[in-house]
């Protein structure tokens, strides 16, 4: 598909505005992907999404955007100020193994979600390779684990995530 097919496809003119429409066609929860920005979080609860998925698309939309696990740093500690600590995060884009999951997890994320591994080895193995990736991501899961001396994943949390005091 080239980019002016792709582009035909996407409304720029879809707004915060939206959502009552979008809201009054359906009974399903809405969950917000692509969020960045603390504010946009902030946003997108006051507009009443159930959940967020922080994500930059794997960074193939806009050149320059931060990681999406960059932001997920952000939001988390702006919803934990406002009183939405436990309002749920996924983040998505470059979570490539075991010790980004433990990363996510650490720096917020309720769930991670993978989409570049599956891909490969769905393309490579079929089902059989997607099993494969996913046992793989366990392991180096649970090795990044008991390396921290995490038992449980409710275990891991941020003080395992160095961050220096620059800003």
């Amino acid at each position: 598909m080239f980019f002016s097919e792709y582009a035909s496809l996407a409304d720029a003119t879809f707004c915060w505005e939206d959502i009552d429409w979008l809201k009054s066609i359906t009974k399903l929860p809405l969950i917000f992907k692509g969020i960045l920005h603390p504010e946009d979080a902030v946003k997108a609860i006051g507009v009443g999404a159930k959940a967020i998925i922080v994500s930059n698309h794997g960074g193939r939309q806009l050149d320059g955007t931060p990681s999406s696990i960059e932001c997920l740093k952000w939001i988390k500690e702006e919803l934990s100020k406002l009183g939405f600590e436990n309002f749920p995060l996924l983040v998505d884009g470059g979570i490539n193994s075991g010790l980004d999951i433990f990363k996510a997890i650490a720096l917020g994320a309720d769930a991670i979600l993978i989409g570049r591994p599956i891909l490969w080895s769905l393309s490579y193995d079929g089902e059989e390779g997607v099993k494969e990736v996913l046992q793989l991501l366990k392991y180096q899961l649970q090795n990044v684990m008991q390396l921290c001396g995490c038992k449980k994943v409710s275990h891991i949390t941020k003080k395992y995530i160095f961050q220096s005091n620059t800003k």
